[in-house]
């Protein structure tokens, strides 16, 4: 298989298989040790399990994981255990080579990644993500980490904000916002240990703020809002709030109701008139000037942002281009322009 995205997928759907049958078990046990009943998300559809098919031969494995495992997936509920099910309606498997899904499944055997903690899960999964960097343009698919860091660390979330990215691609920008809200809430003690648990978030109902309110991210393309639901997921984040839509277009809700921005949406790119959104004001059709109007747009009174732009915004002469920069210093508080130098994004 030769594109990276495509075998990042299939490496996803395999990851949500193993981790099915191992989240089905815990809540088994835990049923069992509250004394309720329990019933198996695979009744009557054993075969489906990972332990099922991963000792058989390549080619029934193939057959099995295309026929029978994929079909029972796609009809999941979407709770919370099987969230990513919802975003698999479409999907495939496409490796066709049946040695190869065979060896996948092994070495996925000998990871065990859902033995692992979460922040291990979700760098397992970052460096999977990591090849996405050499297939997409301008970093389209995957910001590095070490830049999303220091974004996040300038707007510094705290519980009860709400954050979003409206091209949130792998949705590195809102597990990143979320680490350091727990990072801030973890003791020194856990911190050394390199336990980032938030211990000092002693309430409940801030644990289901964290977990159901704090994040939203908006992808046009269904296979980017599976690796990101499904890297939330890895992250901790059992209900990622992540949904397939173009946040440029007629159909998307610009209402004034997030607190933080971060994002570092597609450039180069160009919406049909008739698609643009309404609510835009700058007469532009190019996507990084719709979108440093989106982010305004979006944002409640007093919200703050981080976000990665071309240089051209800061430099075009076109009346959009104008418009745009007039937005930024006299509607906002314009604090810091931080010039990353060419290259940095390899």
């Amino acid at each position: 298989m030769a594109n990276t995205i495509e075998i990042v997928e299939q490496m996803s759907y395999l990851i949500f298989f193993r981790r099915l049958e191992v989240t089905d078990s815990d809540n088994e046990r835990k049923a069992k040790a509250k004394g309720e009943k329990y019933t198996s998300i695979f009744k009557g559809h054993e075969d489906c399990s990972w332990s099922h098919f991963n000792n058989m031969n390549a080619e029934d494995m193939l057959k099995h994981v295309r026929d029978v495992v994929f079909p029972f997936v796609k009809e999941l509920d979407g709770d919370q255990d099987t969230l990513y099910a919802q975003y698999m309606k479409e999907s495939r498997l496409t490796i066709v080579v049946p040695s190869l899904l065979q060896e996948a499944v092994s070495i996925f055997d000998e990871i065990n990644i859902s033995s692992h903690s979460h922040d291990v899960q979700g760098d397992i999964y970052e460096e999977l993500l990591g090849e996405l960097q050499q297939t997409g343009k301008n970093g389209q698919f995957r910001t590095p980490r070490h830049i999303i860091k220091m974004m996040v660390s300038l707007v510094q979330p705290q519980i009860g904000e709400k954050v979003c990215d409206p091209a949130c691609g792998t949705g590195g920008f809102l597990f990143n916002a979320y680490e350091y809200i727990l990072t801030q809430h973890t003791s020194e003690k856990n911190l050394k240990d390199g336990n980032l648990v938030g211990d000092k978030i002693v309430q409940k109902k801030h644990w289901d703020i964290l977990h159901n309110e704090t994040y939203t991210g908006y992808d046009s393309e269904t296979v980017m809002v599976r690796i990101a639901v499904l890297n939330m997921i890895l992250h901790g984040i059992a209900q990622p709030n992540i949904t397939i839509k173009n946040s440029l277009s007629k159909s998307f809700d610009q209402n004034k109701k997030y607190d933080i921005v971060l994002a570092n949406p597609p450039f180069a790119g160009a919406m049909n008139t008739s698609d643009v959104n309404e609510n835009f004001t700058l007469g532009a059709k190019k996507t990084e000037l719709l979108f440093g109007e989106l982010f305004y747009n979006i944002l409640d009174s007093g919200g703050r942002a981080a976000i990665i732009v071309p240089a051209g915004v800061l430099f075009g002469s076109s009346n959009a281009h104008l418009k745009l920069r007039k937005m930024l210093l006299e509607k906002c508080q314009l604090d810091a322009i931080v010039y990353l130098p060419s290259g940095v994004f390899k």
